[in-house]
């Protein structure tokens, strides 16, 4: 199931590109108006060997990952992909348009592998917690820097590229809503702060991540079992509140 859904993904980006309809970024104009120019992504892309474009995906998703767009190079990019800069430009036009098809790809990877992990009739917070993380988990996989790309977007300074990404960014804000929607909150201790309680779990995890790669150490399974030992670890403080 899983593979299909995958598929879909690839099929669906396809589309997007041979519909005609080409990434639409900001031009480099003062204060950003809505004057844009057009940088079409070639769909000869969906014609490489999966093994090549997951490299490139990769490449781009850990430069931009750790450094952010304004100080992500292309060079570095395609150092990590180990490719011409000539080919990625002739795929994606720009690194803008890198950047967009990357995080496009990336929220509906991320989506779909959610998706599959949260059980609809879920409802204790920390249980949904963990299957976030299942989800994750799967995408960590084979896309090791998703999590941390998608994490640098959400706080990218750079209007430009925040600007170029905002419509598929509120796309995976309003999942995530919808997961917390999903939790009961009355099954929490009376008392319990539900957005501390988020907010300490979101940079505790986030951290261990960040750590992760920087020490050079990442693994996601080894990942995930430690986001999972922290999750369990708060869900025994708030049940004894």
């Amino acid at each position: 199931m899983i593979a299909a859904l995958k598929c879909v993904i690839v099929k669906e980006l396809t589309a997007k590109v041979n519909s005609r309809k080409p990434i639409r970024i900001f031009s480099a104009v003062t204060k950003y108006t809505p004057e844009r120019m057009e940088i079409p992504m070639n769909e000869k892309f969906f014609d490489l060997k999966k093994e090549k474009q997951d490299r490139m995906i990769n490449a781009a998703l850990k430069v931009f990952g750790m450094r952010g767009y304004p100080f992500a190079s292309t060079d570095d990019i395609v150092k990590e992909a180990g490719i011409s800069k000539g080919l990625l430009f002739h795929y994606f036009g720009s690194k803008l348009g890198l950047y967009s098809f990357v995080y496009d790809y990336s929220v509906r990877y991320m989506s779909m592998e959610l998706k599959a992990a949260i059980q609809a009739d879920e409802t204790n917070f920390f249980t949904l917690q963990k299957q976030i993380e299942t989800g994750r988990l799967q995408v960590l996989k084979n896309y090791p820097c998703m999590q941390l790309f998608l994490e640098k977007c959400s706080i990218e300074p750079n209007r430009e590229a925040a600007s170029a990404v905002e419509e598929k960014r509120k796309e995976l804000t309003g999942l995530y809503e919808t997961f917390d929607a999903q939790a009961d909150l009355s099954l929490l201790p009376a008392g319990a702060d539900i957005v501390k309680l988020r907010r300490i779990l979101h940079c505790t995890l986030k951290n261990l991540m960040e750590e992760s790669f920087l020490s050079g150490s990442f693994d996601a399974e080894v990942l995930y079992r430690e986001n999972i030992s922290y999750i369990e670890f708060l869900e025994k403080f708030f049940t004894r509140l």
